[in-house]
């Protein structure tokens, strides 16, 4: 027995068709705790070097951690890990939602699936049942549209992870998707399962899971419940959910509008939170034992149909919305629903289709290549260039495969409007005005994600703390104060959010109740003895975090052939073209800043000049 954990790591090799359960290795938990610990540590030694991300040899993994599953707010993350098709390098990702809960009350922590599957087929657990399942039927069918049929042929109580047809036919931004509009995105994890043949993972779980304290946890349980509705940001954070940072964004210049050319629209009322809750929404929706739920379940009316949907996030109403110069609320979340069918990554979906569109502008791709005369702010257009990528057809082909590799295609010095890093495209945070957030992008270990490093506080107001944002969205000073951190000073303070910020992704928590409303980490370490039994300081967290940042770095390294600091620059657009309007016109970042942030960063993390971490770090460490 170990406190806060089921205890098993099942094993699925689909070739073969062979089911292995064994005990959760000591090694894993004393080492690297959980979640995000578990993908990286497992990925890392499991692996085979050089192994091709659609190769029926990388693995596919599903962690969970040891605050998933109890009774305290928020604990119903899940997480993923496997070689990223978008990047060729690390790849994990997350989300909310039930699954992984049912996961750990199945039985499993960790979960590793590796082969592929003779037939399409799904993944049946419950409790100590697993079954390799044929899934023709499903096969070609949207994410939502197989959940729905799942749950009735296996019953409600099941929690259903599914692909859509983006993922069947590999496009690397393919996304899982669960409980009707939860996803984990970003980095093409829902592309390997597709790769292995496999289109939904159905749960259910009725065991219990061992609790070092149970009467402990459950009082601690109740006083950060308390703790949650008792901070400012409670009331401030949940009618809205993400949206409500939107209007904040395009305030201080930082909303991505058509393709990142600039940071500021004159619609942001039209597509923020309040639009969402004046012309969509119908309930809030949370995720496992959530005291602030952020998703918004709502439907849109078009003229191209109407759609039940959650959201949208304030990702997707920025990537999709004014970066592709989507003015109406409606429309945003009718992209958010097609995106959801066919298992598309709405941040990845969106920066393909904002770029598809400039190029197609500026005569780049052809009406021909097309299939369709498109231009910016068109519904049609942007679904017919969703689904020509879903499809893989025409110019659909090469836009599949992200941002990166179509302009290697496409040529004509469109990889300078290419907004990547590392082949992820760009977020929703145009950083031309802010250095942090434009560090922290360059140097996220999977690529361009704030998940990794949110910072943007600091560059806009020169508040160094980034735990709580809610202030910063609220205050009508902040709004108007910009860019008081100087670039020289931004590094201490990105390391820290990229330490703290997957910190939670490996308890198996969601980082919102401290991000958004600052709960304070002290509860974190009392929850985590009240489970395990075991001391945990949030300065020893933070150091684990560093290590898996610092193994993940490695992992880069040993799988993508010139891996190194030009892997590490913005795409060209954020340091030769200064913002054209809005508030932060004719502002940009130099080169010559980049590099010297660069130098700097890297000989904070100890890191050599072509970012490889040195020896004497990897020793620090205990990975030499």
């Amino acid at each position: 027995m170990i406190y806060g954990y089921a205890g098993t790591t099942l094993r699925i090799d689909l070739t073969d068709e062979k089911i292995i359960k064994e005990p959760l290795k000591q090694e894993w938990v004393d080492g690297y705790i959980g979640g995000r610990g578990f993908t990286a540590k497992i990925l890392f030694d499991e692996n085979p070097p050089d192994v091709d991300p659609y190769d029926e040899d990388n693995i596919f993994i599903i962690a969970m951690g040891p605050l998933s599953g109890h009774l305290l707010p928020a604990s119903g993350k899940t997480h993923f890990g496997t070689k990223s098709p978008a990047t060729g390098g690390y790849g994990d990702s997350n989300m909310g939602g039930h699954f992984g809960v049912n996961m750990k009350y199945a039985g499993y922590d960790v979960m590793i699936l590796k082969g592929k599957a003779k037939q399409q087929s799904y993944i049946f657990i419950e409790d100590d049942n697993v079954e390799i399942r044929p899934a023709e039927q499903y096969w070609g069918k949207g994410s939502t549209q197989v959940e729905e049929e799942l749950k009735k042929e296996l019953g409600e109580d099941f929690q259903i992870l599914t692909i859509g047809p983006a993922g069947e036919n590999l496009v690397k931004f393919a996304c899982i998707s669960h409980d009707f509009g939860r996803q984990a995105g970003r980095i093409g994890i829902g592309a390997v399962l597709g790769s292995k043949n496999i289109k939904a993972i159905a749960v259910k779980g009725t065991k219990s899971i061992p609790v070092f304290d149970p009467a402990g946890l459950l009082q601690k349980g109740k006083e950060t419940y308390a703790a949650c509705r008792a901070k400012p940001g409670f009331t401030a954070w949940t009618p809205q959910g993400t949206a409500g940072i939107t209007d904040w964004c395009n305030n201080v210049g930082a909303l991505p509008t058509r393709n990142f050319k600039t940071s500021y629209c004159d619609y942001a009322d039209k597509i923020n939170g309040q639009a969402i809750l004046k012309e969509l929404k119908i309930t809030d929706k949370g995720c496992f034992a959530c005291p602030i739920p952020c998703g918004k379940y709502g439907f849109a009316k078009t003229k191209l149909g109407n759609a039940y949907v959650e959201g949208p996030e304030y990702e997707t109403l920025s990537l999709l919305g004014s970066n592709c110069e989507v003015k109406d609320i409606h429309e945003i979340a009718y992209l958010n629903y097609i995106c959801d069918e066919l298992g598309l990554d709405t941040c990845s979906g969106g920066a393909v289709v904002s770029f598809a569109l400039e190029c197609y502008e500026k005569g780049l791709i052809s009406k021909e290549d097309m299939g369709m005369d498109v231009k910016f702010g068109d519904l049609e257009s942007i679904v017919h260039i969703l689904k020509i990528i879903t499809e893989r057809k025409g110019i659909g082909n090469a836009l599949a495969d992200g941002v990166k590799a179509a302009a290697e295609i496409i040529g004509n010095d469109s990889d300078k409007f290419a907004i990547h890093v590392k082949g992820l495209e760009w977020t929703g945070y145009e950083s031309r005005n802010a250095p942090g957030m434009m560090l922290g992008y360059m140097t996220a270990d999977i690529g361009a994600h704030h998940g990794r490093c949110w910072v943007l506080g600091n560059d806009v107001a020169g508040s160094a703390d980034a735990g709580n944002v809610t202030d910063l969205i609220t205050s009508k000073q902040n709004t108007t104060t910009l860019s008081k951190a100087k670039h020289e000073h931004v590094v201490p303070i990105v390391l820290k959010s990229q330490h703290t910020r997957p910190a939670f992704d490996i308890l198996g928590t969601c980082r919102l109740q401290y991000m958004e409303i600052g709960l304070e980490t002290d509860y974190y370490e009392d929850l985590f003895y009240t489970i395990t039994g075991k001391k945990l300081k949030w300065d020893e967290l933070l150091k684990l975090s560093e290590k898996i940042w610092t193994l993940n770095r490695m992992y880069n390294f040993r799988e993508i052939s010139d891996f190194g600091r030009k892997y590490d620059y913005p795409p060209a657009r954020f340091y030769e073209e200064p913002i054209p309007d809005g508030p932060n016109k004719g502002h940009f970042i130099a080169l010559d800043v980049i590099e010297q942030m660069l130098d700097e960063y890297y000989s904070a993390r100890g890191w050599d000049n072509n970012g490889y971490p040195t020896e004497e770090t990897l020793i620090n460490f205990g990975l030499a």
